[in-house]
């Protein structure tokens, strides 16, 4: 797996947001949040991007677990300006940072031994340190339950 670290402009997302542990939002939260977003993108106004973004926003604290304590979740889409945000929705600014970006190809069900290997031994390796949130682009080779699907990463660095 090729790991790059890229720098990105800051941007604004729209879209919905819960708090919820990863069982929760596995269990149907995300796909139901997944789903409504898609039937609502158009009252997102200023989309400058039809890929859909999951936000993952982790509380600052040194005894997180990602598997069993629960952290804010955003499904959204990025856009260049913020007007009025759809009812139900919210609104987030990411300021400029630095990521670790890879490419998951596979099932989304795989998608934690992606993590395992960025969180654990990439940072290891590569000197880095986590910030408090990543983000996944759900783009037009977004097939979750297929071999073939690709997921883009990128992992805020402190």
């Amino acid at each position: 797996m090729e790991v790059k670290q890229v720098t990105l402009p800051a941007f604004s997302v729209v879209g919905y947001k819960i708090e919820a542990t990863v069982e929760q939002f596995e269990s149907g939260f995300g796909k139901e949040m997944y789903h409504s977003l898609l039937r609502r993108k158009e009252e997102i106004r200023n989309r400058s991007s039809e890929h859909t973004l999951l936000m993952q926003i982790y509380p600052d604290a040194v005894d997180f677990n990602p598997k069993t304590d629960s952290f804010i979740h955003m499904l959204c889409y990025e856009v260049s300006t913020i007007n009025a945000v759809p009812e139900g929705m919210a609104s987030h600014y990411v300021q400029e940072n630095t990521y670790a970006n890879c490419i998951h190809i596979g099932l989304e069900t795989e998608l934690d031994q992606t993590y395992e290997y960025l969180y654990s031994e990439w940072m290891i390796e590569s000197n880095n340190e986590p910030a408090e949130y990543d983000f996944e682009v759900w783009g037009s080779r977004y097939k979750p339950e297929s071999a073939e699907n690709e997921i883009g990463i990128f992992i805020a660095l402190k």
